[in-house]
């Protein structure tokens, strides 16, 4: 754990919940079930830890390295179909976490996730607390995505879609539903949601006789896909976005940067990092002011832009 934490330690929720084990409230639960242990004894509600305490989550021993309190950093990554948003694949399957670049302290900690033949806009971060925030469906975090189906969708079908579904899980709707053009039998629509159950957007399709050859997340919050982040490569979100998330998930803004990165660096979507000396002051600086103008702008994807920040003379809006 961070040595700026004071004498009297953090509260083990918060501890994990940075760890990205959980929500604070979720982990609180975990702790009244007798699930959590601090050095071999049952933890209790509102304890606080030390960096020397020994954690165990279900019998598992939490990892220092995770309890360490490492500096918020938040990247948007442009995740290629084919890659799986896990840590570990037992199929050897490439992963989103083998291009991220590296921290000395926690983890990098994905905001929702995509399935292996989904692309687009993927938020990571080192903030567990954030992460749950932006996740939980009562904070109604809008996402969008570009979606081309097969075949012809009737009226009849999207009203079934904005009005709702029902799933295996439960009831689902979307919230905005806008015609994007296409061509032969493919035909593009941007659809907004507010939650992020597995594979949703793909089985409400599927619930009204429609199929999806096509998924990418375009925005997640207030982070939209820029057109200057290809395919397999990611930046750090600059401070100004950072707090803009903060703010959405209820939490507070933060008054100046904690990290070394944000706004500064985009990312090959290799470990290795571009060398400072190539940073001069006027290329970041050009670099913030362009990654400014591109949010203004529609988000190029080989999809339509987004109805939220284009308009779209000839589209259809169902609501």
């Amino acid at each position: 754990m961070s040595q700026n934490r004071s004498a009297a330690g953090e509260r083990l929720q918060k501890v994990l919940a940075n760890a990205g084990m959980g929500s604070r409230r979720q982990i609180e639960g975990w702790i009244a079930e007798g699930r959590v242990e601090v050095n071999g004894e049952p933890a209790k509600l509102g304890q606080r830890v030390m960096p020397s305490d020994a954690i165990r989550v279900d019998g598992r021993p939490v990892a220092k390295r995770l309890l360490e309190a490492p500096e918020r950093e938040v990247l948007v990554y442009n995740k290629p179909e084919g890659e799986l948003v896990t840590r570990k694949d037992p199929e050897g399957r490439r992963t989103v976490f083998d291009r991220m670049p590296k921290l000395k302290h926690g983890r990098w900690i994905p905001v929702g996730r995509l399935d292996i033949n989904s692309s687009g806009l993927l938020l990571l971060t080192t903030d567990g607390e954030l992460a749950n925030r932006l996740m939980h469906p009562t904070r109604q975090v809008e996402r969008e995505y570009a979606v081309r189906v097969m075949g012809e969708v009737s009226e009849a079908q999207l009203k079934q879609l904005t009005h709702g579904v029902e799933l295996e899980d439960g009831p689902a709707r979307f919230e905005e539903i806008v015609e994007s053009g296409g061509n032969g039998i493919n035909r593009w629509y941007h659809v907004v949601i507010m939650e992020g159950r597995q594979r949703e957007v793909r089985r409400m399709w599927e619930a009204v006789d429609a199929r999806v050859s096509r998924l990418k997340r375009v925005r997640y919050g207030s982070v939209i896909l820029d057109s200057v982040l290809k395919v397999g490569r990611w930046r750090y979100l600059s401070e100004n976005e950072i707090n803009e998330l903060l703010t959405s998930s209820g939490l507070k803004p933060a008054k100046r940067p904690q990290g070394g990165h944000r706004g500064r660096q985009q990312g090959s979507g290799r470990k290795k990092q571009v060398s400072a000396e190539a940073k001069t002051s006027r290329q970041r600086d050009a670099r913030t002011k362009r990654g400014q103008a591109e949010r203004t702008r529609k988000p190029s994807v080989k999809a339509p832009p987004s109805p939220r920040k284009a308009k779209r003379p000839g589209g259809k809006r169902s609501r």
